[in-house]
């Protein structure tokens, strides 16, 4: 078994500590393991920087997969790296999707496993990735509220078994009473699918199929076929938009006459003001952001 370098945050409560410890103990049995406990970019470049040819196991959530995600993209190390996940965060939404155990022992013994398989990964226009999903307009504000509401009801349970996964959607029906519409153009691979005369509730570009702990936006979203699914909701009037959130957490959406769904390997979104959900990290506003598929960008290892 390769050597192992496990990556975890500074920031994790107790519960994820235990859990931790529980995943360590499978992998201790088998390989040679360095953890590595990081708080910030600074740190978290250090410990890469000594990775070497290590496989490289992030013990977190979609953040922190990100994070680690991120920082091997701008140091040009991804395409060789080798990335496992010991998923500890609390909506898991990318190694949900990937079908990684979400009990921290069963997802050691899928690295150890080591079944390595390219996957796909977003870019935009300036170098920033996107691992599992992008949104924006109401999804946007729904993960800004819906953070808030992640982090209090977090507090409520135990490990996984916890309310924090119902932020999301308690985000989307309070961004669904006050909705950001906005009149944007949507093109994919070149082709216009929305111009700006017809207003929309939210756009997402996904990589994966759910975000905020199980919310599913792009539901046939496939990390290895080279494309992201790209999801538009034209559910703007009143009753449209709640009968829409409903759906939504039904996983119906895509179904929706007022919602478009396509497929494509190149997403750019114009016009009035928007901010933007990617991995959870929001950013903006925007006037216009161009998302590219690079197919095949690392090796995640999966069951």
């Amino acid at each position: 078994m390769d050597p192992l370098l496990v990556i975890t945050n500074s920031g994790a409560g107790t519960a994820a500590e235990e859990n931790l410890e529980q995943a360590l103990a499978v992998l201790r049995a088998e390989a040679s393991v360095e953890v590595a406990e990081t708080s910030g970019p600074g740190e978290l470049d250090g410990v890469l920087h000594r990775a070497g040819s290590r496989w490289i196991v992030v013990a977190g959530g979609d953040g922190s997969l990100h994070a680690v995600v991120s920082a091997l993209y701008r140091r040009n190390e991804l395409r060789d790296a080798t990335i496992g996940v010991l998923p500890l965060g609390t909506g898991n939404d990318f190694a949900r999707h990937v079908s990684i155990p979400l009990e921290p022992a069963d997802a050691a013994r899928v690295i150890l496993a080591g079944k390595g398989r390219p996957t796909d990964l977003i870019v935009d226009e300036v170098g920033e990735i996107v691992v599992n999903n992008v949104h924006v307009g109401a999804g946007a504000q729904a993960s800004r509220r819906g953070s808030r509401w992640k982090t209090r009801l977090g507090a409520i349970g135990v490990g996984k078994v916890n309310l924090g996964k119902l932020g999301y959607p308690i985000g989307a029906a309070l961004a669904a009473f006050r909705p950001p519409f906005r009149r944007l153009h949507v093109e994919i691979d070149g082709v216009t699918v929305n111009d700006l005369h017809q207003p929309v509730l939210m756009v997402a570009v996904g990589n994966g199929a759910t975000v905020g702990g199980g919310t599913s936006l792009t539901p046939a979203a496939d990390t290895t076929d080279g494309k992201v699914d790209v999801m538009v909701s034209r559910a703007i009037g009143p009753v449209a938009r709640f009968s829409y959130v409903a759906d939504l957490v039904r996983r119906r959406h895509a179904q929706r006459e007022d919602v478009l769904y396509h497929r494509g390997t190149r997403v750019t979104i114009s016009g009035e003001e928007f901010w933007c959900s990617a991995d959870g990290e929001i950013y903006g506003p925007e006037r216009s952001r161009s998302w590219r598929v690079e197919p095949s960008a690392y090796t995640l290892i999966v069951p």
